[in-house]
């Protein structure tokens, strides 16, 4: 075999070798941004969230003056949250379900006071809460779905070796911290058939 064809043959190697890297770190960049995507769109739920509870409060508050504690508790835990809006997705789901269990039992009190559960004001943020609440869901799916297409790209071969050579990283999901967290709220109407 002529010295010029071997040459000619490595070259042709090399430069479909080097397309091959291109198109394979323009897919994790790709995936990469959609994760970011995602994450974003869950931050700013979990921003609608934070910024919904100082009125909760208040309007709680109004209507209850035995829930101290529940009440400061949901405030240091929003302050919590709102502080960890750079953490990594683990850290910032932790202090976020915990924030999500503590309005869960804030709701649970407001079932002992019959003119808070009918005042118009805490129906109103008891509805926006709820449609907030099913906004993250569907972020946290949409920002899963992202983080499972980047992890398995760079976790699979052979663009594993592309992902390692320019420092593409797993990113982590975000999930609820315990199976109590998951369950749905159990719901018990009272005897007059509310």
């Amino acid at each position: 075999m002529p010295l010029g064809t071997v040459i000619g043959a490595l070259v042709g190697l090399a430069v479909l070798a080097l397309i091959w890297a291109v198109l394979i770190y323009n897919r994790l960049v790709a995936r990469k941004q959609q994760t970011e995507e995602g994450w974003s769109g869950i931050d700013v739920q979990l921003k609608r969230r934070s910024n919904l509870i100082p009125n909760l409060v208040e309007t709680v508050k109004a209507y209850t003056s035995h829930e101290r504690r529940t009440l400061e508790e949901l405030t240091e835990l929003r302050g919590q949250a709102l502080a960890a809006g750079n953490a990594p997705a683990g850290a910032r789901a932790a202090v976020e379900s915990r924030l999500g269990g503590a309005l869960g039992h804030l709701f649970a009190v407001a079932e002992n006071y019959p003119d808070l559960k009918a005042s118009n004001n805490y129906l109103a943020l008891q509805e926006e809460l709820s449609d907030i609440e099913n906004h993250i869901q569907m972020a946290r799916r949409y920002y899963n779905g992202s983080v499972r297409n980047l992890n398995t790209l760079i976790g699979s071969f052979p663009s594993n070796l592309v992902a390692q050579r320019f420092g593409f990283m797993e990113a982590e999901y975000y999930e609820v911290d315990s199976a109590a967290d998951r369950a749905l709220p159990e719901v018990r109407f009272g005897e007059g058939g509310t």
